[in-house]
């Protein structure tokens, strides 16, 4: 009864805040009308990140049971003992699984094998968890056995319990969820409720966007049009590229060097010169531009971290998203439809069935010609869910090594596009059918620069990308980030950004960019989410609330913001050019465009775009293009 109030505390929260800022019938309610005061934007996100936390922790109990079923089925109907290095090498794979218990019950005078370890606190508080565990087996032989949550610390674990269906095998395991807490880290640098990247970074400086005049983030709203670059470098692109006997004359003038540098555009490093004087020092070079080093960060959702620890005391029992599934509108989508047999699709994937990806699917699953890069933080290269659709990557931020993904964002992202679909498995992706080139551009801080972001999108056009995600903004305009946009666009590729997620009007990078479709975020009531930025630049609109998706190490999470948003749009958008290889991107992004759900005020508006995004109704136009 607890954990179905709970649920509905959650609904009520956000239906009232909604209704307290909106009251008026959405089609008639002037945008300034829509934005929360900051108290309750404050509250809106805090809510929906409960939610978010309270879902990645039923997925991971969902997935864990069934890691553990696959395990005691594969090796239930063997006539020996399983190997003990079979039981390590799977435990690798599954290190969230931190301790278990392994019975070869046919042979009782064997000793349990144990694999992992506990540390002496988290043993003692699991033990009596483990005891219920062996009597509940013992009684019940067919009944898996699931425990509440407990904590250590900060820690959050749980107990399961399962045998083989052959009765042969017994196994219990104590399971780690430090997803959790990795998500609330991850979360608390997206959602702006702090100062993103942290301002104690070194050689950062945090300015207002439209002046670049210092400024100081002390509340939540203070996020919005806020900026951030390297307090000693500079971007500079020449008109005509210096001398070999020039370039050694500037680097003596600003004592320092050169960092980076692509296509003629070069970012230098004073060691005692600041930014501002750096451009100053430019500008009698005669230069196409100069301007500071920005820095880039993921639009994911961001909270405060102590009332998220205090939303985990409870499991999440009830639907996966407090709110009621309206029926499609203004939407012809095909009643003939497909569903995967993802264990973890049915419940949880409201995001794909409401778009009418079940439709699309009978005429459409995408195709590996396509390659979608997503710049990003990289991906999990080994996770099973998306292995077998990655291709090789870039790390521009380490390029002594592979794209992998040290945040979790760029995983989440790549989910939502390319999950493996019908391996029984997790979640499933838009697309059965891809190929995802993860470019890590972003840090271990969920933070990039503008060469890092930049470099990302040539280096992924350079080698075949034909549709590029960036879930990433900023809210200055860079004229080097602007080539490199224009650099892509130029060779027909669909550039896709995320909007923002401060709830604001202010234009945000790259997604401003004419060159770029600009993608806002819904709720499963198709209501515009409270985080999402908006404005006129906003082209369509897509899931951004509680969409589960992939997650490092080897896990699945529910993750909210205009992040998550932005790769279903891009997901069609491969998809269509994958129906149609012929078609400009321009016209990829017309379709799209054309055939979304119309949303809110008739016909194009700030909040919405040109609507939702419908892939059964793309996918056919997309059909119908060609000739």
């Amino acid at each position: 009864m607890r954990r179905k109030l709970l649920t509905c505390s959650v609904t009520l929260i956000l239906s009232s805040l909604l209704l307290s800022c909106n009251s008026q019938p959405r089609s008639n309610i002037h945008e300034s009308q829509l934005v929360p005061s900051p108290q309750q934007e404050i509250a809106l996100k805090q809510a929906l990140v409960a939610q978010d936390i309270k879902v990645t922790e039923e997925l991971c109990r969902s997935q864990c049971q069934i890691d553990l079923q696959t395990l005691l089925m594969q090796n239930g109907n063997k006539q020996q003992n399983t190997n003990q290095q079979v039981l390590k090498d799977w435990q690798k794979k599954h290190s969230h699984i931190q301790y278990m218990i392994w019975d070869q019950l046919v042979t009782p005078n064997q000793a349990s094998r144990t694999i992992g370890q506990l540390e002496a606190d988290t043993a003692s508080a699991a033990k009596p968890f483990i005891e219920e565990a062996k009597k509940q087996l013992a009684s019940s032989p067919t009944q898996p056995y699931v425990s509440k949550g407990f904590k250590v610390g900060d820690r959050s674990y749980f107990v399961l319990g399962n045998r083989s269906g052959d009765g042969k095998i017994q196994a219990i395991a104590v399971v780690n969820q430090h997803v959790l807490s990795h998500v609330a880290d991850h979360q608390q640098k997206n959602m702006r409720l702090e100062p993103f990247p942290k301002t104690n970074r070194y050689n950062m400086k945090t300015v207002e966007s439209d002046t670049l005049q210092p400024k100081r983030v002390v509340s939540p709203k203070d996020n919005e049009g806020t900026s951030h670059y390297e307090t000693n470098e500079v971007v500079v692109k020449f008109n005509q590229r210096p001398t070999k006997s020039e370039m050694n004359q500037i680097l003596k003038d600003i004592n320092g060097q050169i960092i980076q540098h692509v296509n003629g555009t070069y970012v230098f490093r004073a060691r005692h010169m600041d930014a501002k004087g750096l451009m100053q020092y430019f500008h009698k070079w005669k230069v196409a531009y100069t301007e500071p080093h920005f820095f880039y960060v993921t639009n994911t959702l961001h909270f405060n971290r102590p009332n998220v620890r205090e939303s985990q005391k409870e499991v999440y029992a009830g639907p996966p998203f407090p709110y009621a599934q309206s029926n499609d509108i203004n939407s012809p989508i095909d009643p003939a439809r497909i569903e995967p047999n993802d264990v973890l699709y049915s419940r949880y994937q409201w995001n794909l069935k409401q778009i009418g990806s079940e439709a699309g699917w009978q005429a459409n699953r995408g195709a590996n010609s396509v390659i979608v890069a997503i710049v990003d933080t990289g991906a999990d290269l080994t996770h099973p869910d998306l292995a077998d659709h990655l291709i090789k990557g870039y790390n521009l931020v380490d390029p002594t090594t592979t794209p992998n993904d040290d945040v979790g964002h760029g995983t989440h992202v790549s989910g939502v596009i390319g999950a493996l679909v019908n391996n029984r498995l997790g979640v499933a992706g838009m697309m059965w059918n891809d190929t995802l080139m993860p470019i890590k551009a972003l840090d271990q801080t969920g933070a990039g620069s503008t060469y890092t972001v930049a470099q990302g999108i040539i280096w992924a056009v350079d080698h075949g990308a034909k549709v590029i995600n960036m879930s990433l903004g900023n809210y200055t305009s860079s004229e080097f980030l602007h080539d490199a946009i224009k650099y892509a666009y130029d060779r027909d590729v669909v550039l896709v950004a995320a909007s923002g997620n401060d709830n604001t009007d202010r234009p945000s990078y790259p997604a401003y960019y004419s060159e770029v479709f600009a993608v806002a975020a819904t709720d499963a009531n198709r209501d515009r989410a409270p985080f999402s930025n908006y404005g006129d630049y906003v082209d369509v609109a897509a899931p951004g609330v509680s969409i589960a998706s992939t997650y490092p190490p080897h896990q699945y999470a529910a993750l909210s913001g205009t992040s998550m948003a932005c790769p279903h749009v891009t997901a069609l958008a491969a998809m269509i050019r994958s129906i149609n290889p012929n078609l400009r991107n321009t016209e990829v992004m017309d379709i799209i465009r054309n055939t979304a759900q119309d949303l809110g005020a008739a016909g194009k508006d700030p909040q919405y775009g040109s609507g939702l995004i419908n892939v059964a109704n793309a996918v056919r136009a997309a059909q119908m293009s060609i000739k």
